[in-house]
Order: structure tokens, then C-alpha cells, then sequence
């Protein structure tokens, strides 16, 4: 016997259902989550939170004419279900399958792509604007969680709405979780405001009312002046003093409620706010129960919830241990997270430290700003932001910490691919665009324990640094107790050569050393160097191999546009030296998600691949051995 989630190929199929078939479909949606992301992994507990909502939006609205935008859109799996994707949910986060997010290019569905929060306003009212100008009737539809108005641009389109359109429809999914539980006065003001003095003050005066004048009327005029004043410092004030008309907070796993709610907005000539309570995981207990480790993982058991043993430790997890322990030796030392606590392993450091624990909810660039500001008072902050995220808080990193040399750390989780995600969050840019700025050292470790010398080495310069690390676990290598201080822009010489020069940075060195092998064994003399610095290179191993060797190989988790190759290419150039330079990275262009080791064989990131592009040069090489005989 089919399902009803079974006949589901587009909107129109939801649509003609009735109120009671749309709840047996909510519970088939869920279960076909809860069974599907245990195999693949992925968002599973945003996504079993917005079931009723999004079969409302589609019960209502009509995609692809009427818009959806979706804030970060990991929540999107149940859209997808229900755009004619059904069938290929099984694919998701896996290699040639559905993206984790949404993606322009996978549907017509798919309004806007998204993988970073807090731009889903910004989007909408670009997209309501073009509608007015253009003379369009269609609706925009912005879906954003409570934290994503953490995020400063949310308050920026916020700004702008009223002024601009004159019908958008906002949804605050408001479930009190990004990743971990919100934090700031934007979280307290959503979920708190019963708490509030003023409205308690407020509610006992009513209530002084009914005691004095006692009767009907009075218990009326006090009930509406309790709700007047509700209204007046209750969460939609916020919204009402930006112009938008608010409604709610609503049940957001009420469907007839959803529906009609949903009915009524659709007809208003005017910006509004739809505020939805809903449950992170709901209908899944191990969701409810660890809503943290069950925003995103891996596979896991689907009736217990259980995932694997973690096994040997994460980068993350090396970063945490070493920063508490440098944080122990140092007084000065702080932690400062974006609502990323779990992700960077900063919820091992916080137990510890928690007087200099920051958690500034999804603030990228206030985060940046926020440590300069304590590094002008004698702090030392670790600033752990992804490397992806890290970029949207560029002008800060200049401005704030590179101009004024103020000695923040940027501790960049990610700094490669990350896998599943997929574009939005692979970490293949940071030594493009922090490299060019002044006052910065780019350090890159090989392992674990160098990773605790670069950072030991960022907490004493007097200045700003940058150490970039990929996602998962490395080598395996021990971490002494006492980490040791680098020389900056020094490198490490793995083994000397003659013939070619192979530069392997940080996670490619154990590729370079395979190089190193199969070009040993056709005759070459090969010296492997663990550059440590991309900024600054080291000059003079540069000039050193430069000079020797007939070629320099670079090898790089990164992109090739103006990566750690460019910076070798440069200083050579710089030290007049003619030596043919490979660089071995990323190409330019962005990268799909999917298996790592899967992606770089695609991509030439291999010793092979780094052979073949070598062959002519090394042919030269052993062309000039013949003539010197």
C-alpha cells in the first residue's frame, strides 16, 4: 500500500489534500527523515521542526511562482520532498546527489541558494522590490529561525522593508536554537518577555483594577489593557517599530491554525511577521533530548538515535584541549565563538574557562571586532570561525585587527573541504584573501601537535595571525604537554634534494611525501618541505631550492588563485629565480559536496595527478643530466 508522501511529485499534489490527509502526511515526512538521515546524515533536527510549517507555505502559496527563501536553508529537506524530489532523498549530501541546501541550479523550487544565515530577509525584499517594479502579483515568502536574527544583516533588511515593498511575508521559526542554545538580548527578547518587569508591573495593575472596581466591566477594561500592554512591550514591538505588522507567536505545528494563518497574510497589502513556535526534532525523542549533537551529524541508529564511536580526536577537538591549556598557563587568553560552539569544540574549553568563554550568537563580523576591541586592553582572543564564515567578516579583519596590529587569533575550522555540506561550506579561500593584508603571519600545520605549536606561537606575537585546519581528524600525531614556539616564516625541511623541490602544506604533506617516493624511485633526488607559512613564505628555502633544484613543486588544500603556489610563484619572481614552478590545489571554481579523497582524485589533488603534471619539467630534468654527461 502506497503512501500518501508517495504521491507527492510537486505542490500541487499537497494542495488537493484534505486537513486530515495533510496531518497523516506530516507524520510520513517525518518518518521518512528520521529513516532517511540516518543513513546519509545531515540536518535532521531543524528539519523535523519545520514539517507542518512548510506544508502550510505549499498548501497555501504556489511555488515556483510565489517565492520561498529559506534563512541558511538546511531546514529545506521537507521542501524538497514535496517539489518532486521524493524519490531522490535517498541521494542527499551524497556524491551526484541532492544538495544538503538550497541550489537554483537542482530546482525551479529552489528560489534562492543559501548555506550561511541571515540573508534570507535581504534576499526576500530584493526579490519583492523586483516584483513591484516589474508589476507582479506573486508572493515572497522569507522562512528564518529566531538566531538568524542574531545576524546583523537581518536588522540591516529590516531596516529597509517597510520603505521598499509594500507586501513580504516573514516566518520566525522560533525554536530557541541555532546550533547550540541562542544567546544574547535577541534570544532573551523573544523567549522571555513574559519575565519581563515592565509587563509584571503592568499585569498586577490590572489586576489591582478588578480588586478595586470588581465587577464584569471591570474585569473587561483590565483585560484589555493587560493585552495593550502586551502588545506594547511584547515581542511585536520589535517588528511593529520597523514598520512590519506582527502576529503571532502561534503554534507552529498546528496545521489548521498554520493554514488559515497562512490564508489571512496572503490577502494583507503590507509587510508582516508570522512568529511560530515550533520543537526542534519533534517526533524524534533522541532529537528532543540532544538537540545540539542532532542539528547536523553523521549517520546514526533510527531508533535509538546512537551514532558511532568518535574514535581518535578531531583537529576541533586538538584546538580545544590546547587552547585550554594555553588559557591555563595565560590569564590573558579568551575564546570567542559565532554560535558555533560544537562545531569548533569550544564546548571542551568552556567548562574550564567559562568567565573567558564568548559566545556572540551568528555575528561574524561583530565577533572579529569584539576581540580587537578586547586585544586593545590587554587580551589575547582566539577568535574559532569557520573559514567559510571567517570570510564574511573580511572588512573587520582589515579594518579592526590587520590595521591597528592588535594580536587576535583566527583559529579557521574548515580550512579545506567540508565534505557533505558542499560549496557553501568548504573552507578553500582563507590564504587568498588573508594573505594580502598586511601585518598577518598564515600558518598551516602538518598534525595535531604542530597545530598546539602555531597556536603556543600566535598566543606570543604582538600581532594578529591566522592558523587554518581541516575539518575531522589528521595524522594521529601525539600532543606533547609543553607546546614549543615556530620561528616565524620558517620551514621545516622534511628531507633534502637536488633534483625537485615538492612544498606540502599542512594536510598534502603526507601527499607530498608520496610524491617524494614515486619520483625516488624514477631517479630523482627529491627534498619535501613543510612550508608551516603561508604568510610569510620562507624566503630563503625558497632561494635555496630555487637555485638547486630544476623544479618546485607546491601542493595545497586550497585554491590555486592566488594561494600558497601564487605566494611561492611571487617570491621566486622576486628573487629573480627561473625555476618552473607545479602548483597542485583547487581549480577555479566552486567545488560540489562529496567524499573528500573522492573529490581530490576528481580534481587532480594527488601524488599522481601531480606527477603527470610535473612529466615535462622532470623530462628537462633528466634531458640536462644527458648534455652535463
Amino acid at each position: 500500500m502506497s503512501t500518501i508522501l508517495e504521491t507527492i511529485n510537486s505542490p500541487a499534489d499537497v494542495k488537493r489534500l484534505s486537513v486530515a490527509e495533510l496531518g497523516q502526511l506530516a507524520e510520513e515526512i517525518r518518518e521518512r527523515l528520521i529513516v532517511g538521515v540516518a543513513k546519509t546524515g545531515g540536518h535532521i533536527g531543524p528539519n523535523l521542526g519545520v514539517v507542518e510549517l512548510t506544508l502550510a507555505m505549499h498548501y497555501v502559496f504556489d511555488t515556483p511562482k510565489d517565492s520561498f527563501v529559506f534563512d541558511v536553508s538546511h531546514q529545506a529537506y521537507v521542501h524538497k520532498l514535496l517539489t518532486g524530489r521524493e524519490k531522490l532523498f535517498h541521494t542527499i549530501r551524497q556524491p551526484g546527489g541532492l544538495n544538503g541546501f538550497m541550489l537554483r541550479t537542482e530546482s525551479e523550487h529552489d528560489s534562492y541558494g543559501a548555506g550561511h544565515a541571515g540573508t534570507a530577509l535581504s534576499a526576500a525584499l530584493g526579490m519583492a522590490v523586483a516584483r513591484d517594479l516589474a508589476g507582479g502579483k506573486e508572493h515572497i515568502v522569507a522562512l528564518a529561525g529566531d538566531a538568524a536574527f542574531t545576524n546583523g544583516i537581518s536588522f540591516e533588511a529590516l531596516n529597509n522593508i517597510a520603505a521598499q515593498t509594500r507586501r513580504m511575508i516573514i516566518v520566525l521559526n522560533d525554536n530557541a536554537w541555532s546550533i547550540d542554545k541562542n544567546v544574547g538580548a535577541i534570544a532573551e527578547y523573544f523567549h522571555k518577555i513574559v519575565a519581563n518587569d515592565t509587563f509584571s508591573n503592568l499585569h498586577d495593575k490590572a489586576a489591582g483594577l478588578i480588586e478595586r472596581f470588581g465587577g464584569k466591566a471591570a474585569r473587561h477594561v483590565a483585560r484589555k489593557a493587560e493585552e495593550a500592554a502586551k502588545g506594547l512591550i511584547g515581542p511585536g514591538m520589535l517588528f511593529e517599530e520597523f514598520g512590519l505588522s506582527y502576529y503571532g507567536p502561534i503554534d507552529g505545528h498546528n496545521l489548521p491554525l498554520l493554514i488559515e494563518t497562512f490564508k489571512f497574510l496572503k490577502q494583507q497589502n503590507k509587510p508582516v511577521v508570522l512568529h511560530a513556535i515550533t520543537q526542534k526534532g519533534r517526533g524524534f525523542q533522541p532529537a528532543v533530548e540532544k538537540q545540539k549533537k542532532f542539528h547536523g551529524l553523521g549517520p546514526y541508529d533510527p531508533e535509538s538515535g546512537e551514532t558511532k564511536p568518535a574514535g581518535q580526536k578531531t583537529y576541533s577537538e586538538i584546538f580545544a584541549e590546547s587552547l585550554t591549556k594555553l588559557a591555563t598557563m595565560n590569564d590573558k587568553v579568551v575564546a570567542i565563538t559565532a554560535a558555533m560552539p560544537n562545531g569548533t569544540a569550544l564546548d571542551l574549553f568552556r567548562p574550564h574557562h567559562p568567565k573567558r568563554y564568548f559566545d556572540v550568537g551568528i555575528a561574524e563580523e561583530h565577533a572579529v571586532i569584539f576581540a580587537a576591541g578586547m586585544a586593545t586592553k590587554g587580551y589575547k582572543p582566539f577568535c574559532a570561525i569557520y573559514s567559510t564564515f571567517l570570510q564574511r567578516a573580511f572588512d573587520p579583519v582589515v579594518h579592526d585587527v590587520c590595521l591597528q596590529n592588535l594580536p587576535v587569533v583566527f583559529c579557521m575550522d574548515r580550512g579545506s573541504l567540508s565534505g557533505d555540506d558542499g560549496p557553501t561550506h568548504h573552507g578553500l579561500f582563507d590564504i587568498s584573501y588573508l594573505r594580502s593584508v598586511p601585518n598577518l603571519i598564515h600558518m598551516v600545520p602538518k598534525d595535531e601537535d604542530e597545530l598546539q605549536d602555531m597556536m603556543y606561537t600566535a598566543m606570543l606575537h604582538d600581532g594578529p595571525s591566522a592558523i587554518r585546519y581541516p575539518r575531522g581528524t589528521g595524522p594521529g600525531v601525539a600532543v606533547k604537554e609543553q607546546p614549543v614556539a615556530l620561528e616565524i616564516g620558517k620551514a621545516e625541511v622534511i628531507q633534502d634534494g637536488a633534483d625537485v623541490a615538492i612544498f606540502g602544506l599542512g594536510a598534502m604533506l603526507p601527499e607530498a611525501v608520496r610524491l617524494a617516493r614515486m619520483l625516488e624511485h624514477e631517479g630523482f633526488r627529491v627534498a619535501v618541505v613543510n612550508p608551516r607559512f603561508a604568510k610569510p613564505v620562507d624566503r630563503e628555502c625558497v632561494n635555496l631550492y630555487g637555485r638547486r633544484c630544476g623544479l618546485l613543486i607546491t601542493m595545497e588544500d586550497h585554491v590555486l588563485a592566488g594561494g600558497f603556489g601564487s605566494a611561492v610563484l611571487e617570491t621566486a619572481n622576486e628573487l629573480g629565480l627561473n625555476v618552473p614552478v607545479v602548483r597542485i590545489g583547487w581549480p577555479d571554481e566552486f567545488i560540489e559536496h562529496g567524499k573528500v579523497e573522492a573529490l581530490r582524485q576528481k580534481y587532480g589533488l594527488t601524488a599522481e595527478a601531480a606527477l603527470k603534471k610535473a612529466r615535462l619539467h622532470l623530462n628537462e630534468i633528466l634531458d640536462s643530466r644527458l648534455v652535463a654527461r
